[in-house]
This record gives C-alpha cells, sequence and structure tokens, in this order.
C-alpha cells in the first residue's frame, strides 16, 4: 500500500496532509509513504524529517502520484493532479464540493474514490477526526491575532505614569468553535469580551469563558438549533431585531469578529455597510467567512479593506497562517480516519462502505457523484 502526499496546488496553501509524526504511524500501519519534495517546509518539516520518518522523497507530482493507492491532500486535487493520479486510488482531503461542482466532476471522471473530511458526522466515534473543529479552533485563535496586529493599540487595560491605556472592547458573532476559542483568546489578552450566537446552548458556553451575552432572546431563539447543533436560518423579522440590537452594540465596539457559516450556502451578511460606517476610526472588523462570501459588507478576499478609517480583514485561511500546528492536528485527523479503512491483520486496504464515516463522508466512486447533498 502506498500513501501520497503532494504539495498542495489550490491557492496559497501552506499546511500539509502528513507530519512525520504521522508518517511513522503509517508505516506501522504497512503503508509505504511519499511525500513530494518541498510538500512540508511551510509547515516548518523539512525533507529531511519525513526521510527519519521513513519516507521516501518524490522529486515531482508525477513521482509521488506514481502507483499510489491512498492520496492525502488538504485541498481538493486539481483536474491535472486527477490526471497524474492511479484510477481507483483513495482520494481523501477538504473537498469543499458546494459551488465546485465541476472540480468534483472531475474527480468522479479520473475513476477516484474522494471523501471529503469536512463530511465527518458529528458522532463520539469522529470526534478526533473533525477537521472542521481542528481547523476552526485555530483559526477563532488567528482571528483575534490578526485583529490585535491591524488594531493599532494595546488589548489590556495599562495603568501608567503617564495615564491610563483602556482594554480594548472585542465582540464576537457566531459562538461555535472558532468564536469560543476567539473570545478565549481575546479574554487572555485582556480585552473586554461580548458574543452574540442565534443558537441557545451557546449562551453558557459564552458566559462560561467570561464574556458577556448580547442576543434578542424570544421564542424564535429559543427553537433556533438544529439537532447536530448547527444554527438554523432566522426569520427576517428575528433578524431585523437582532441586527438592530448589534447595529447599536457596534458602536462601542473596537474589534469585530464574525464566524457565522451555514453548511452549504453562502455566508450570512450581519455587518451592513451602515453598520460598517457607524464604527469608529481605527475600529477592525475581522470576517472569518470570507472565502463563503462574507459576514461583512465590504470585506475582500485576502485583503484588509479600509472603509472610512474602519479597516476589515478578509484573510481566507486562517488556520492556513499558522500551518504548523494546522498540519499538526490536520494530519492526525486523517491519519484517524485512513486507520478505520485498514485491516490491521493483512495490513490491506479494506474500506466497510457501510460505515458510518465512511456513507457520511464519500463523495466519487466508480466514476460518480454519490454523496446524497451532491448527486444530480
Amino acid at each position: 500500500m502506498k500513501i501520497a502526499v503532494p504539495v498542495e496546488s489550490l491557492g496559497q496553501e501552506r499546511r500539509v496532509a502528513a507530519t512525520p509524526e504521522t508518517v511513522k504511524k503509517f508505516k506501522a500501519l504497512g503503508f509505504e509513504v511519499a511525500v513530494e519534495t518541498g510538500a512540508g517546509v511551510a509547515s516548518s518539516h523539512v525533507d529531511a524529517d519525513y526521510v527519519t520518518a521513513g519516507a521516501t522523497i518524490a522529486a515531482d507530482a508525477a513521482a509521488t502520484y506514481a502507483g499510489a493507492d491512498v492520496v492525502l491532500k488538504v485541498r481538493r486535487p486539481s483536474a491535472a493532479e486527477c490526471a497524474l493520479i492511479p484510477k481507483g486510488a483513495l482520494v481523501i482531503g477538504i473537498l469543499d464540493p458546494h459551488g465546485h461542482a465541476d472540480e468534483i466532476k472531475a474527480i468522479a471522471d479520473a475513476g477516484l474514490t474522494s471523501f471529503a473530511m469536512e463530511f465527518m458526522p458529528r458522532i463520539t466515534r469522529a470526534q478526533v477526526m473533525d477537521v472542521l473543529s481542528s481547523q476552526a479552533n485555530l483559526a477563532g485563535y488567528q482571528a483575534v491575532i490578526e485583529g490585535a496586529a491591524a488594531f493599532h493599540r494595546a488589548f489590556p487595560m495599562m495603568m501608567t505614569a503617564a495615564g491610563t491605556v483602556p482594554a480594548a472592547r472585542v465582540f464576537v458573532m457566531g459562538a461555535g468553535v472558532a468564536g469560543l476559542q476567539a473570545i478565549a483568546t481575546a479574554r487572555r489578552l485582556g480585552a473586554v469580551v461580548t458574543a452574540t450566537d442565534v443558537r441557545p446552548a451557546s449562551k453558557e458556553q459564552v458566559e462560561s469563558l467570561g464574556a458577556k451575552f448580547v442576543a434578542v432572546e424570544d421564542d424564535e431563539f429559543k427553537q433556533a438549533e438544529t439537532a447536530a447543533g448547527y444554527a438554523k436560518p432566522m426569520s427576517p423579522e428575528y433578524q431585523a431585531k437582532q441586527a438592530a440590537l448589534v447595529a447599536e452594540h457596534l458602536k462601542k465596539q473596537d474589534i469585530v469578529i464574525t464566524t457565522a457559516l451555514i453548511p452549504g450556502r453562502d455566508a450570512p451578511k450581519l455587518i451592513s455597510a451602515d453598520m460598517v460606517a457607524s464604527m469608529k476610526p481605527g475600529s477592525v472588523l475581522v470576517d472569518l467567512a470570507v472565502e463563503r462570501g462574507g459576514n461583512v459588507v465590504g470585506s475582500v478576499a485576502d485583503t484588509i479593506a479600509e472603509v472610512a478609517g474602519v479597516r476589515i480583514v478578509g484573510y481566507t485561511n486562517l488556520a492556513g497562517r499558522i500551518p504548523a500546528s494546522a498540519s499538526s492536528l490536520y494530519a492526525k485527523n486523517l491519519y484517524a480516519f485512513l486507520e478505520t479503512l485498514v485491516d490491521k491483520a493483512t495490513k490491506t486496504l479494506a474500506p466497510k462502505w457501510d460505515d458510518q464515516l465512511v456513507t457520511a463522508t464519500l463523495v466519487t466512486k466508480d466514476g460518480a457523484v454519490v454523496h446524497p447533498a451532491l448527486a444530480s
């Protein structure tokens, strides 16, 4: 069995799908591992580290993919990559299929069996494989770091002989994994933190981290969560009431971090142009949803935009901005999943096609797009 770990080709991706630590574990499962030269450099893993762990270094993508039974990726493979991957190979990564039907069809047409790690079910057995949580946790942390860098003022209150520096006021919109980590990080830096979310359960989580919860807590709010723990789309009436509350709150904030995403849909607009205009000059907005259209009107992908003195940070891959930590966690997610596809007695690939982990994440097989949410 051979695993291929290529250099990422999509965008400016600095993460890598396997680390020397997971290479050792794959070797113990019976795999040979080929790592394309330079694949781990951006995440602080040089080729020599992989060789020490037992991998071989391939000179280019073609050599990396040659004879591969499994391809581990951060992002989905491009059409050019698909042409190099042996037919029938398993491709495992963050495929981001919504809105990219042509790219997913290219994977199917190449005869590849692909798994989208972001579709991993939220069950106890799959927690160690949950890439959304592992990467969102880091994105929430990095959002605060990027916000602090763009703020040009200190976070904690400082009392000096020359005067008092007030604590920064940070407002986090969305209290999922990323939002909760943003709250915790901003609190550790000394900010006064408030947060909002449409899910009732989030109030207790927010307050447990020392932040104040801000929301219109009516009957609709109390029913605004799916059984899987995701936020439901809210009615126009509720959105108007919540927007009015948020609009007034925003005027007093220094840094606002937005994290609202609904799986398979464009990101909801939370901050209007009028809201941006109402904020103090020097204030900062960090939009974690910019890759899905953004929560903030005026956010621009991979740019710090400025509107009337307010900076809008729109980096699309915040976890990828701390690639060493992100790669370490992501590689462990991949190992935990791939381990379930191996027969340890015979050291062969043996996916259980009726396993919930497989049925939930399988996107393409036998030349077709087979995931129920994507198949036409």
